[in-house]
């Protein structure tokens, strides 16, 4: 695959409740210097996906964790580097 100039390579980890839209992969590729770009990526290849995690306003929906390598993700527009991993990760509820 030819790398983009200014875009990043991202391995992308898929929590179980969103690999419906990934035809049940748990890794994925996306390309992006921020995850916001990298989120773009994914749902263009996978439709909706995003919608899922981010709301209207451009925010972390409050039951996703999103995690760049390991640190954790406030701001969609945190840095994406060739060769990272974002984690997706859904918060569980229930009793």
């Amino acid at each position: 695959m030819t790398q983009a100039p200014g875009h990043a390579s991202v391995t992308t980890r898929v929590a179980s409740p969103l690999r419906s839209y990934t035809g049940g992969s748990a890794i994925v590729e996306a390309n992006g210097s921020t995850v916001r770009e990298v989120l773009a990526d994914l749902d263009r290849r996978y439709p909706g996906m995003r919608f899922r995690m981010i709301d209207e306003q451009d925010r972390i929906r409050p039951h996703i964790r999103l995690y760049v390598n390991t640190n954790a993700v406030d701001d969609i527009d945190h840095p994406t580097s060739h060769g990272d991993t974002l984690h997706l990760i859904c918060a569980l509820s229930g009793g």
